[in-house]
């Protein structure tokens, strides 16, 4: 099943987004390299495709776990939770409709 990954970012965190985000593009390659990710990208902090200084509020990642448990246990082990760049993750099931 499609689950929807939203990371919240804590206040000031782009510098822990940076030196992390490597890792964290790995595994999302990961996820698309076995055909389980829908989408993923982060939510500038500013009405902008380049925030900037701003930094960013969070991502979304929409990608494919065999359970709910599956899914908040790939996104609790996500570079960004480990240093502290999300403050919180929320995952729910996502039903794909369109397109």
């Amino acid at each position: 099943m499609w689950y929807a990954i939203e990371g919240h970012d804590a206040p000031g965190s782009l510098p822990l987004r940076q030196s992390v985000r490597p890792a964290h593009l790995a595994r999302l390659q990961a996820l698309l390299d076995a055909g389980r990710l829908l989408v993923a990208g982060p939510c500038p902090a500013i009405d902008a495709p380049d925030p900037g200084p701003a930094g960013f509020s969070g991502s979304i990642v929409i990608a494919e776990f065999e359970s709910l448990e599956q899914a908040q246990a790939w996104a609790q082990g996500d570079p960004y939770m480990e240093v502290g760049a999300y403050a919180r993750v929320d995952v729910r099931p996502f039903l794909k409709v369109l397109p």
